[in-house]
């Protein structure tokens, strides 16, 4: 479903109940490095340099003094979140202290090492978990000590990088007036947001807004991921200006750029759009909710996952050998990619082992060691290499270490009757809504009465609803989607570290398969190092040493920021 979205775009920003600005043709791109621009909002966005306290921490036994940067507003016109916000003890509710910009500002911590070094990476961490709304944190504390070979931290600052927590909206955010201000694509808004607020002051801050490298997990992961798809998309910018982001104009036009250099992402759970029929299909072409006991409602199931063959065909996504990627050809390439995990792990290191078949995998979880039989995985410990998967016993052992998803997966509210969800829908709709159903299946299945969402409510099917002008939650999904970007306009990101680990049930693992493929494609990516992560579970930022390593390699492939440019 992708398709010119742009002055949609603008009606969507509209209905959504910001401010209105007529969407430019173009996203002009800015000198590198210029600092506050003479357009007063810009100039109410400056970086005050002298805005600091400086802590001291420890990194890998040595001291090492910061200075921190703390809650800096990225936008000039934030929105009002509510005081108490959902998700306290027992479920309850939570005080926020910060109310006025606590879903839109950053902390910035600088090692002494980088004080005076604009050239430096920034390194910017989103701390979403199913794309639900993220508020400011601090992950540099005073007094703490952190290793730089476990923690993303300690790594980055003993890399003399600068270290921004980034607070954004998203899902489950209640504002001051009780509506839902994190509708997609709001979180994506934010994330561009605050790069621009970087590349406003890159002249004024350390580090280099031309080296900023994003990293998320989970939702995280994915809202990194459409960031560093869509570089520069007009699409955006109606949503920009209606918090003031810098570098939009009075007049509507982007005078800065909102690219990134590099992504590292975890395990994301993106095109959301399509991850009902993506994780159905995966999960039923060999049977593995029936095999698992975890099948619920087959019929559903088997209707959601009928659709994907023609999904994953639309793509039109290749191989590295040039063959097509299809719903015939997905097993073989996913068990392909469990292979050469496995190989790479076990290459790795020679302490690295895997069990023999009939030896048992003991995994750990929750603080809980569970031992599972390996029936799956046939390893030559002579040549550390692997003769043969069964992906149906595989998909099964995965389907083990916990139990799949509800049906559907991801678009559950409002189906049958389910009001108790915990599904994405709620990212979706108008703020005044509490959710929307987003997917064919969804929509066509509501039967909550009054929700205002599917069928039932509104006498149209999917297609009849998303084939009027005034429908929206289309171009929501689209906005958070990066594969409408990948291959595009847009100014992907030239550097890409994509992690997926081999037990993850979180979200198909096609998800990410198509995501590399994809990209891939994009004459603009330079850069790119895809894995399924061996033994892995939904998780993120366990191979710190690996992918600080990897971000080195890019940041001096690239050279030098303040001479290069900014695609390296």
């Amino acid at each position: 479903m992708t398709r010119t979205r742009l002055l949609r775009g603008a009606a969507l920003a509209s209905a959504l109940a910001l401010t209105a600005v007529a969407a430019p043709a173009s996203a002009a791109a800015a000198p590198a490095g210029q600092g506050p621009a003479a357009d007063p909002q810009d100039s109410a966005l400056a970086f005050d340099s002298a805005a600091y306290t400086t802590i001291s921490v420890t990194v890998d036994g040595r001291p090492v003094n910061v200075r921190w940067y703390k809650g800096i507003c990225y936008v000039a016109h934030p929105v009002a979140a509510a005081a108490q916000q959902p998700g306290g003890p027992g479920g309850g509710t939570t005080t926020i202290t910060d109310p006025a910009c606590g879903y839109q500002s950053m902390n910035v911590f600088v090692p002494e090492s980088a004080f005076g070094d604009q050239r430096t990476p920034i390194y910017f961490a989103v701390n979403n978990s199913g794309w639900k709304a993220s508020h400011l944190r601090a992950s540099v504390t005073a007094g703490a000590s952190y290793t730089s070979s476990t923690s993303t931290v300690g790594a980055a600052l003993k890399a003399g990088y600068v270290f921004v927590d980034v607070a954004d909206r998203s899902r489950g955010l209640v504002g001051a007036d009780g509506s839902a201000p994190g509708k997609a694509p709001a979180a994506v808004v934010d994330a561009k947001a605050a790069v621009r607020y970087l590349r406003l002051n890159d002249a004024a801050m350390p580090g280099s807004a031309e080296r900023v490298v994003v990293n998320g997990t989970s939702g995280g992961g994915a809202l990194v991921s459409i960031l560093g798809a869509s570089g520069n998309s007009a699409e955006y910018t109606p949503y920009l200006a209606a918090i003031g982001a810098a570098g939009v104009d009075a007049r509507g036009r982007s005078t800065l750029r909102d690219d990134v250099f590099a992504v590292n992402a975890y395990c994301p759970i993106t095109d959301l759009g399509n991850a009902d029929v993506a994780y159905e299909w995966l999960y039923n072409v060999l049977g593995t909710r029936a095999a698992t006991g975890s099948d619920p409602s087959p019929e559903a199931a088997r209707e959601i996952a009928a659709r994907f063959a023609a999904y994953e065909k639309s793509l039109d996504l290749r191989n590295p050998d040039g063959s097509r990627l299809t719903a015939a050809t997905l097993l073989d390439t996913i068990e392909q990619e469990v292979v050469r995990s496995a190989e790479t792990y076990l290459k790795a290191d020679p302490a690295h082992t895997i069990p023999p078949l009939g030896g048992t995998f003991q995994i750990t979880s929750q603080g809980t060691t569970k031992s599972y039989v390996n029936d799956w995985i046939d390893v030559d410990t002579a040549t550390r290499t692997v003769r043969s998967v069964d992906m149906a016993k595989y998909l099964a052992f995965v389907a083990t270490q916990a139990t799949l998803k509800t049906v559907p997966a991801f678009d559950a509210v409002g189906v049958d009757g389910n009001v108790t969800s915990g599904t994405e829908t709620d990212l979706f709709g108008p703020p005044g809504q509490k959710y929307l159903n987003y997917t064919e299946y969804g929509w066509d299945h509501n039967d909550v009465a009054g929700d205002g969402s599917g069928l039932d409510d509104t006498g149209l099917t999917w297609k009849q609803y998303t084939n009027r002008r005034s429908t929206t939650v289309d171009d929501q999904v689209h906005l958070i989607n990066p594969m409408d970007f990948i291959g595009t306009a847009a100014d992907t990101a030239p550097n890409w570290y994509v992690r997926h680990g081999t037990r993850d049930r979180d979200t198909a693992l096609t998800v990410s398969v198509n995501l590399d493929r994809a990209l891939a494609a994009d004459r603009q990516v330079e850069n790119l190092d895809y894995r399924l992560a061996w033994n892995q579970p939904h998780a993120g930022n366990y191979d710190v040493p690996e992918a600080m390593a990897w971000i080195a390699g890019a940041v001096r492939e690239a050279g030098d920021p303040l001479i290069s440019g900014h695609r390296g």
